[in-house]
């Protein structure tokens, strides 16, 4: 049997299916699972003890997109597919599993779309207060059968990493001067749009108040290479404050599986909802989650309530959450006015925390 997972586009809702992925090869251990991704989040699923084969779509666009989605249509046929579950949604990915010819196609029951599976499962509407986790094993339900509820406890998020990954990293630090004993807090200051933005001067307010007099600190930033301003706002030194003074560094466009070895290495990570924060969940590194626009209910780190968390959110707003499509106040507020204080005390109370 061979069973194709469709799940293009971002690196943390691809994290948040590797708890399904396990259901599905704990219910056929003999299958072939193939994971069809985008190659941006393909490191998350390439080294998974669940998944035979990874395949990759190539960004494209105009008419090469066109000559992207048929080269993917000979090569998901050419795999004789017997199951397909579409974990996206959108319209590409519907396509794509429908094209597939599995006998058996999941997704969703969304409007104008419906027959392209022979499977149908209702979508959640509006923002109702459920895990992502849990709506992607809706669709995988349909075919692993009656199956317990999964739990974090359990069915952790997971994204392995070979060791030369872990080599490199370590190499990279090393030439950063950061030493192997070092206290290293991760930071991530990218983000995908504007809403989901906390201003660099609150980043740049944390980064300084956690290294300020502490010796052993370092905060190493991380983002995309086109965030390299940003991290240098961040970074900058005051005229005559040498008190952060090489201890706020970039990591800035590492390989996503170093990313990945340097969440183990750390002691602390902070970060908004994306994709690096759920690379975080992936391993017992601290997490200081930033919520803004979205809710903690659907997107807060999915890993053992045994290993440290703190969600700083602005609190209730009349238009929180949001669909992140127009902000009503035009001033982002749901994160302008999260003030760094807050991360800072709950910064500090983990990292007091530590053994």
């Amino acid at each position: 049997m061979t069973i194709l997972l469709v799940r293009p586009r971002l690196i943390g809702d691809v994290i948040l299916t590797t708890p399904s992925i396990q259901a599905l090869r704990r219910r056929f251990p003999e299958a072939k699972v193939l994971y069809l991704v985008e190659a941006l989040a393909a490191p998350v699923v390439s080294h998974n003890p669940h998944v035979n084969e990874t395949l990759v779509i190539r960004h494209r666009r105009g008419w090469r997109r066109w000559l992207e989605d048929l080269r993917l249509a000979r090569l998901l046929r050419s795999r004789r597919i017997d199951i397909a579950i579409d974990l996206h949604g959108g319209p590409r990915s519907g396509w794509l599993t429908w094209i597939s010819r599995a006998p058996v196609r999941v997704g969703y029951d969304v409007s104008g779309r419906r027959w392209m599976y022979s499977h149908r499962i209702l979508r959640p509407r509006g923002y109702e207060p459920r895990h992502a986790v849990l709506n992607q094993w809706d669709l995988v339900a349909t075919v692993v059968g009656p199956c317990e509820v999964p739990s974090p406890e359990r069915e952790r998020v997971e994204m392995p990493v070979l060791e030369t990954a872990r080599t490199a990293m370590t190499a990279r630090l090393r030439s950063m001067g950061v030493a192997s004993d070092a206290t290293v807090v991760l930071m991530h200051v990218s983000a995908g749009n504007q809403f989901r933005r906390w201003p660099a001067t609150s980043f740049r307010e944390v980064a300084r108040a956690l290294v300020a007099n502490r010796s052993e600190r370092r905060v190493i930033l991380l983002g995309d290479r086109t965030d390299e301003s940003l991290a240098a706002e961040i970074a900058g030194e005051s005229e005559g404050d040498d008190r952060s003074s090489g201890r706020i560094l970039s990591a800035l466009g590492w390989p996503l599986d170093q990313v990945r070895a340097l969440m183990e290495r750390a002691s602390l990570f902070i970060g908004g909802d994306s994709g690096p924060m759920h690379i975080a969940a992936t391993t017992d590194v601290p997490i200081v989650a930033i919520f803004g626009p979205t809710l903690p209910a659907l997107w807060t780190p999915w890993r053992p309530a045994r290993l440290p968390l703190a969600i700083v959110e602005s609190g209730p707003l009349p238009c929180r959450p949001c669909d992140q499509r127009v902000c009503l106040p035009g001033d982002f507020r749901c994160l302008t006015t999260l003030a760094a204080s807050r991360v800072i005390d709950a910064t500090e109370h983990l990292l007091a925390a530590l053994p």
